[in-house]
């Protein structure tokens, strides 16, 4: 329990022991919880300035009752012992600047790059705690607020779809004849088509399946709009997929701008406007391709490893576990 990820009650069922009273043992007697130096704090904050490198990650997650924590990690962890840095409730800058400025400066200088999302919190709180440290926006945050604009389209349509078809239900119903859907060439109705594209819509053309190629083809055609902002989406992949030398990317980039801007998409727009905003943290990326995977990797481990305590109310104690194995 000290060096895996596993609740007590699964090792209970394991064993053919009680459970729970195993954690309570391992809690009280077993382990080192009740010395614990962090253990007076652990649930506002808990610290590891042994553990900071030269390349971190800072990221949010909603560990308990949707309480979001600010967790920095180190990617050099590679998502085990040695990971974390500092895991601090709540996401306000201001906050987690006054804890982090608890290391010591030197230490703090010698961070190289910092991976982050585009909240101005987080921008912040890395230029103010990591002076040295580049800044370099996650490429997949970018990517998600594309496919959230183009997913946005296509959920446009699919309401008028549905409204269309209601209508069409009503009409019949007033004619006093029945109402039949039109099905297209691959068997989906209209209103079926735009549901069942939403995850082809993520995938590059050359990855889909040959029922996905009729349905996009079909979809494009139906919709036009749909298609361009597909290409749109696409296109910004293959800026950060086939590039690596800023200043291509950076040209590429711009001509990108300038698509979005001719296409009249509302959605896209306001994505671009955002975009420019924090264009020279993008652009970082293609220095050393780095992302935010790792720290999306381990929000993914904490998460999983909270669900094993569901119903256990110490969130220190919880914290304490988390240490032990990722400290």
């Amino acid at each position: 329990m000290d060096t895996f990820p596993i609740s007590s009650n699964s090792l209970g069922k394991y064993y053919h022991i009680d459970g729970d009273r195993l954690g309570q043992q391992y809690k009280e007697h077993l382990s080192d919880y009740k010395s614990w130096d962090q253990k007076d704090h652990a649930q506002d904050r808990i610290l590891f300035p042994d553990n900071i490198g030269p390349y971190l990650s800072i990221d949010e997650t909603a560990l308990t009752n949707g309480e979001l924590y600010t967790i920095i990690t180190n990617k050099a962890g590679k998502g085990r012992k040695g990971t974390l840095v500092a895991m601090i409730e709540g996401t306000g800058a201001e906050k987690i600047i006054r804890v982090l400025n608890n290391i010591e400066q030197r230490t703090r200088k010698t961070v190289k790059e910092v991976t982050l999302d585009m909240a101005a919190s987080m921008s912040k709180i890395v230029r103010r705690c990591f002076p040295m440290a580049t800044r370099v926006i996650d490429r997949f945050h970018v990517q998600k607020l594309a496919f959230d604009a183009l997913q946005e389209m296509r959920i446009a349509h699919r309401w008028d779809a549905i409204n269309e078809e209601t209508n069409a239900i009503e009409n019949a119903k007033l004619d006093g004849s029945k109402y039949t859907a039109r099905v297209l060439s691959n068997g989906d109705t209209k209103k079926q088509l735009l549901a069942r594209s939403r995850y082809l819509l993520f995938k590059s053309g050359e990855k889909w399946t040959l029922k996905q190629k009729q349905r996009a083809e079909l979809l494009f055609s139906l919709y036009p709009d749909i298609k361009h902002a597909y290409s749109l989406t696409h296109s910004l992949r293959m800026i950060f997929t086939h590039n690596s030398e800023k200043g291509v990317a950076l040209t590429k980039m711009a001509r990108w701008f300038n698509d979005v801007t001719d296409s009249g998409f509302k959605s896209f727009n306001t994505i671009s406007a955002t975009f420019y905003s924090h264009y020279p943290q993008i652009l970082n990326y293609f220095d050393h391709r780095s992302t935010n995977a790792s720290a999306e990797s381990f929000n993914a481990k904490i998460k999983a490893f909270r669900n094993q305590f569901r119903g256990v109310r110490d969130v220190s104690f919880f914290l304490f576990r988390l240490a032990k194995i990722y400290a």
